[in-house]
């Protein structure tokens, strides 16, 4: 499967199990929601900035989003959890305190790997 296609099925699988729409996540990055659509169908490609927007909001590395390995990626939804009713101001804090998370816990590896 292509880049781009792994991409887009990557953000659609994290985007539903999390419960939000594409309205919800486009207004979250700032695009039409026909634009995440064409990302989800790689029919356009999506920017780094938004896919570091969109693994920090799902709390997952960027890597995550071009991963093509389906059970790896089961791994990661497996902690997914719905946000019904939330608001934008939600998603911008969500995505702010795990990305607070994953670097607390990349600097708990490295400090584990330095002893």
């Amino acid at each position: 499967m292509e880049t781009g296609a792994v991409i887009g099925d990557n953000i659609k699988s994290y985007r539903s199990k999390f419960g939000y729409s594409q309205d919800f996540i486009a207004n979250y990055l700032g695009v039409d929601r026909t634009t995440l659509s064409k990302y989800e169908t790689a029919e356009r490609e999506i920017s780094i900035v938004y896919l570091n927007k969109l693994a920090d909001l799902f709390g997952i590395e960027i890597e995550d989003l071009i991963e093509p390995d389906a059970s790896k990626k089961t791994a990661n939804l497996a902690f997914a959890f719905r946000n019904e009713g939330l608001e934008e101001q939600d998603l911008k804090s969500i995505a702010a305190f795990q990305k607070v998370v994953k670097n607390y816990l990349k600097i708990l590896q490295i400090a584990n790997e330095k002893k």
